[in-house]
């Protein structure tokens, strides 16, 4: 299994360096607010490197973290807007998917899952109690996770929140919804007709993820909601793969294969990807001139550029791995409709984000350089990041 807290603490220490890029307050309230980012952000890097211990408690905490952060800068509207968006959505699906803890509990006998599928194998209990109690429990996990028409929150959240925060958030909560589902469903082959009604629900989830967030992402201009975006379709290979067999791991099929393998990606490629869309024109012609960041630093901005593409699961980077995963998996159970689903996502988020880069780069032009300058935290950032997606994808090749 994937050891994702080096990975993990390598997220960390990029979000800490682009805390770095903002402003600070002046006096004792700017050095509380700052080490209760650093305190803050601590938890929720530990989300993504320890997704086996995620619990609904666990995550409803990591959850009111991620809100509480948002809606602490009392000036910044937009971040207040996203808490504002989390706190109601997240909230809800909470609130729905421990009714269904309940109702399931109540219908099986037994509070632990893996006890539940045999007593509800025995059919003692009305179809209706425990669909329906079944369908509720899986509410939170597709709605931490993302996928569409849950998606929206992921590119609020690159939008209107700081560079350095928006990745950790994205990444800790997604993890978290792909870790409750898995724990959830863990054992249900027991009970044949529970794992036939998941299987057919998270396939339509999987399909409106996969085809709704590529349908999003060739429609978006601002580069920070496009990253939100791809994030939303990472949300979507979970789900698919989850389809294919929902008893099994996501992403086993990978060597080693784990849930902690795909949270390190999505950590640190939300991290270089995230960055580098706040150095991004907005709209801008493919014959302008490149942006500040490639013109001053095109080595900086060809790292950073890496991590968007490996979110896309460009070739030659470790996000490819995760999308051909998926696409054995189905293949192997026979999911022709959700493979061709996710050829199309692929397709879609390869040329964007190869639209965007070469947007980035820009044509040769004869005007000078640019007189802003990049913040050395920002660039150190991007190289971190990227430099563990180099780390991750040689342990995966080579293992």
């Amino acid at each position: 299994m994937t050891n994702a807290v080096p990975f993990a603490t390598l997220a960390l220490a990029a979000a800490l360096l682009l805390r770095m890029v903002h402003p600070q307050r002046p006096g004792l309230a700017g050095v509380a607010a700052t080490a209760f980012s650093w305190l803050a952000l601590t938890p929720l890097a530990l989300l993504v490197a320890l997704p086996g211990a995620t619990t609904p408690q666990r995550a409803a905490v990591g959850a009111a973290l991620a809100i509480a952060l948002l809606a602490r800068d009392r000036e910044d509207l937009a971040q207040g807007e996203c808490a504002l968006k989390l706190t109601w959505v997240l909230a809800a699906a909470f609130a729905l998917s421990w009714a269904g803890e309940s109702l399931l509990a109540l219908a099986a006998g037994t509070v632990p899952s893996l006890e539940q599928w045999p007593a509800l194998a025995l059919q003692l209990d009305p179809y209706g109690l425990w669909s329906a109690a079944l369908a509720l429990t899986l509410l939170a996990g597709v709605v931490l996770v993302g996928g569409a028409p849950f998606h929206f929150w992921l590119a609020d959240v690159f939008h209107g929140a700081r560079a350095w925060l928006a990745p950790l958030v994205v990444a800790s909560l997604q993890v978290a919804g792909a870790a409750l589902l898995a724990h959830r469903l863990e054992g249900i082959g027991a009970f044949p007709a529970g794992a036939a009604l998941v299987r057919g629900l998270i396939t339509i989830a999987a399909a409106a993820a996969l085809v709704g967030g590529a349908a999003t992402l060739a429609s978006q201009r601002r580069p920070e909601r496009r990253v939100g975006t791809l994030a939303s379709l990472q949300g979507a290979l979970v789900l698919a793969a989850l389809a294919s067999d929902p008893g099994r791991e996501p992403f086993a099929a990978l060597a080693p294969g784990s849930l902690t393998a795909w949270g390190a990606h999505l950590a640190l490629a939300l991290t270089g990807a995230g960055t580098l869309a706040r150095f991004l024109p907005v709209g801008a012609p493919a014959a302008d001139a490149p942006a500040v960041l490639f013109r001053r630093h095109p080595w900086s901005g060809a790292v950073a550029a890496y991590s968007l593409l490996s979110l896309a699961g460009a070739p030659g980077t470790p996000g490819m791995l995760l999308w051909l995963s998926v696409a054995r998996r189905l293949a192997l159970t026979r999911h022709s409709g959700l493979l061709l689903a996710l050829a199309l996502a692929w397709i879609v988020a390869f040329a964007v984000t190869a639209e965007e880069t070469r947007r980035a780069f820009g044509s040769p032009s004869p005007r000078p350089a640019p007189e802003a300058d990049v913040p050395w935290p920002a660039r150190a950032a991007m190289w971190t990041a990227a430099a563990g997606l180099v780390l991750l994808g040689w342990q995966w090749w080579v293992v």
